[in-house]
């Protein structure tokens, strides 16, 4: 990220001193696709990627640990099909350079669809386990604050009123 700040902050201020960068544009693509990726695979080893987390906490049991294990396998399998993809583009693009930087081999710009890939699928495959572990967290059934989900010493108290008016009085105590 450092690396993209860098050429954009470059390019800006060449471009306004009237002496333009040819390469600016093409690098800073690049650079902002290979913090997609990597950024992507990082975000797999934490699971912060967009899902229905709710959905599979509530599940228990088996059924919890073949929702997870589904969701991995379609997960890893799409980016294996990316990789196998990205490493079809690299074979296609075989000897051409970056127009703007004869000497950069487009392959290197284009690495990081394989490589990003490969990353996730292990970053998902590690991050297995403790996605595993990771219980259901408790309903309101089974709170340990007594059960309806309140905070402790509020169980038991009825709620009377609608909105910004509504109290809360012991059982038997009229408003």
């Amino acid at each position: 990220m450092a690396a993209l700040a860098v050429v954009v902050v470059l390019g800006v201020g060449f471009r306004k001193a009237g002496a333009a960068l040819v390469w600016y544009d093409e690098v800073a693509s690049i650079l902002l696709a290979w913090l997609t990726y990597y950024g992507a695979a990082l975000a797999a080893l934490k699971r912060a990627h967009i899902g229905v987390p709710t959905v599979v906490q509530s599940l228990r049991g088996p059924a919890r640990t073949a929702a997870v294990l589904l969701a991995d396998a379609f997960v890893i399998g799409f980016f294996v099909v990316v990789a196998w993809a990205g490493w079809q583009v690299m074979v296609v693009l075989g000897g051409n350079s970056l127009i703007s930087l004869p000497w950069v081999p487009t392959r290197v710009a284009q690495s990081v669809i394989p490589i990003g890939a490969m990353l996730f699928i292990l970053a998902q495959l590690l991050s297995i386990p403790e996605a595993l572990a990771e219980g259901p967290h408790p309903s309101a059934d089974d709170d340990e604050n007594g059960g309806d989900g309140r905070p402790e010493g509020t169980q038991g108290l009825e709620v009377h009123g609608q909105g910004d008016e509504a109290t809360e009085l012991p059982p038997g105590v009229e408003p």
